[in-house]
């Protein structure tokens, strides 16, 4: 498929996976939350001082916040993303436990300026959509994909969202970095 055809494509897709999202109850998306932490920690695992990279939820997002704490009281290495500019890769910065969190970009939060930049081992990412190719649809901005092509050593990616996110089929260019594991209320998927 050509690229502007699967940019077209894409396009499309993300409008029916934001209409998807949006139409989940908050009595759902609670439940939700609670069901895809205890699947990650149950059938994800993560190396003793692995570092992890998660996300502060915007917009509708899954609220990946629970798996952040638990593994902040266990001691493990936490940062989170901080966009620097559109064409540029995301820069992680380390969370330090009790640390603020000031805003860095794209309606999220982050860790400031002066905190470590390190790069993680493993990176929870928000989604979109996902298929059950492992395939991801992001925001259409690129930046996971500019920055896992420029890492020094490939992270295990880890999809974070909410089943009923799910599309059929999801078109993928050449630079698209598919899933390792999938993570939503009803389960964990692996891919690699």
């Amino acid at each position: 498929m050509a690229d502007n055809l699967i940019e077209e494509a894409k396009a499309a897709l993300r409008e029916q996976a934001r209409q998807q999202r949006a139409a989940l109850g908050s009595a759902l998306r609670s439940e939700a939350v609670t069901q895809a932490a205890e699947h990650f920690f149950a059938d994800v695992e993560i190396g003793e001082g692995q570092i992890v990279a998660a996300y502060w939820p915007i917009r509708d997002e899954i609220d990946c916040k629970p798996v952040l704490a638990r593994l902040m009281d266990s001691f493990q290495p936490v940062c989170l993303p901080v966009i620097t500019g559109d064409d540029t890769p995301l820069q992680f910065r380390r969370w330090a436990l009790g640390a603020a969190l000031y805003e860095a970009g794209f309606g999220t939060l982050a860790p400031p300026d002066d905190a470590p930049v390190v790069e993680p081992d493993v990176i929870i990412i928000p989604l979109l959509g996902f298929d059950r190719a492992g395939t991801r649809l992001g925001y259409g901005k690129g930046h996971y994909d500019r920055t896992i092509a420029v890492m020094q050593k490939k992270p295990v990616l880890i999809g974070y969202a909410f089943a009923a996110q799910e599309l059929d089929s999801i078109p993928a260019d050449d630079h698209d970095v598919p899933l390792d594991y999938l993570v939503t209320e009803t389960g964990v998927t692996r891919f690699s």
